[in-house]
């Protein structure tokens, strides 16, 4: 992808958006690359299996201390930063520049490389603010990349202009849209959707919703329960695991809810997947049901892929990637009576709900590919080498 030798740089090892999206990046520049990780885990191995070179540099269960609303971080957390940042900074020095996947990891890049004296790129996947971040983090890491960082990569406009908002330098911006890779969608046989229910034990005539997501508060599975109780005779699929530190409570509410006698055994719940695709294709509708502004939503463009409507909420980059009307159906965030009422006009017109998969799969092809945002990616790297 480019000639320019690059150094990824992750505090995690567990599979969310973020790294899914890294995959691709990694495995496009593997030749020349290699990825630093903070700790151990499922990416790792996704990362090695796509031919791609990994560096562990232990540090990873202090800055897991540090939460997005963190306040002050705490003598332990600066402590690990700063060796941290020592280590990456050696660990660095064979590499053209290092790029960022994550705000922790972004902290530690830019201070090593000021250390080591390379150029360090940061791929911003989150809303700075707007109930994500404190402000104590939003102004540290903002002040952080305005004197550290050659390019800020974001994955929406909306993310971009949030940047900026916090106080960014608005010339370092470029938004690349997360793009994903249609074949495992091209894949999929016509029986796909009887096969999965089959498997799941959910019967292949009622209307089934999906929503595959982490299981955070923020991310809004309260609120699709709270529809699809209104609406008899409708199943959930919720699809997705507690990924990080502090998120299992809320996955053991959620499971506690789903075995209410109201749902009548009508909300499955599966965890953590890897046969997403598959997944989707047993579905009516996909809900995308995030309460807070969405960076982008990857599972958006996964299930138009899979040629399934999306219904999404109105806020963060979610506008830049379903247009109400044409290629999905936008509700406000926290509003499980509007998300009910969109769902049920859908399940009661098959015929909208076989040209909003149709137009969003074109759309998804057209704006969303992972060659799209391979080139993006590219084009940073090549202005950054030279």
């Amino acid at each position: 992808m480019s000639d320019a030798s690059i150094l990824f740089v992750d505090h995690t090892a567990a599979m969310g958006g973020a790294q899914h999206s890294l995959l691709d990046i990694a495995e496009a520049n593997r030749r020349r690359c290699a990825v630093a990780l903070f700790e151990d885990g499922p990416f790792a191995g996704a990362l090695e299996g796509r031919g791609v070179a990994v560096l562990p540099l232990d540090g990873g269960a202090t800055l897991r201390t540090v939460k997005k609303a963190s306040i002050v971080p705490g003598i332990r957390p600066i402590a690990a930063t700063i060796r941290l940042a020592r280590v990456l900074a050696r660990v660095a020095r064979p590499f053209d520049l290092l790029y960022a996947n994550s705000p922790k990891s972004f902290v530690v890049a830019a201070l090593a490389g000021r250390l080591a004296r390379k150029p360090v790129v940061w791929h911003l996947r989150d809303i700075l603010g707007q109930g994500h971040f404190s402000r104590a983090n939003v102004r540290m890491v903002v002040a952080l990349a305005n004197w550290c960082a050659v390019r800020v990569v974001a994955n929406s406009r909306a993310t971009a202009d949030a940047f900026v908002a916090a106080g960014g330098r608005a010339p370092l911006v470029t938004v690349v849209h997360n793009g994903i890779d249609a074949a495992p969608f091209d894949a999929l046989g016509p029986g796909t959707r009887a096969a999965v229910r089959a498997e799941l034990g959910i019967p292949r005539d009622v209307f089934l919703v999906g929503c595959f997501s982490r299981l955070h508060p923020w991310k809004g599975q309260t609120v699709l329960l709270d529809a699809v109780a209104r609406m008899p005779g409708v199943h959930a699929l919720v699809v997705g695991g507690a990924l990080f530190s502090g998120e299992a409570p809320y996955e053991a509410e959620l499971r506690s809810r789903a075995q209410l006698p109201g749902f009548a055994g009508r909300i499955h719940m599966l965890g953590a997947r890897d046969d997403v695709p598959r997944l989707l294709a047993a579905c009516d509708v996909v809900v995308h049901a995030s309460v807070l502004a969405e960076p982008f939503g990857r599972v958006l463009v996964e299930a138009m892929l899979a040629r399934r409507p999306v219904v999404a909420t109105a806020a963060g980059g979610v506008p830049e990637v379903v247009s109400d009307g044409e290629t999905g159906v936008l509700v406000p965030p926290g509003d499980a009576r509007a998300l009910g009422e969109a769902l049920d006009a859908l399940r009661r017109d098959p015929a909208r709900v076989a040209a909003l998969a149709r137009r969003g799969a074109a759309h998804a092809r057209m704006r969303f590919s992972r060659e799209t945002m391979l080139a993006g990616v590219h084009r940073v790297i090549l202005e950054v080498a030279s």
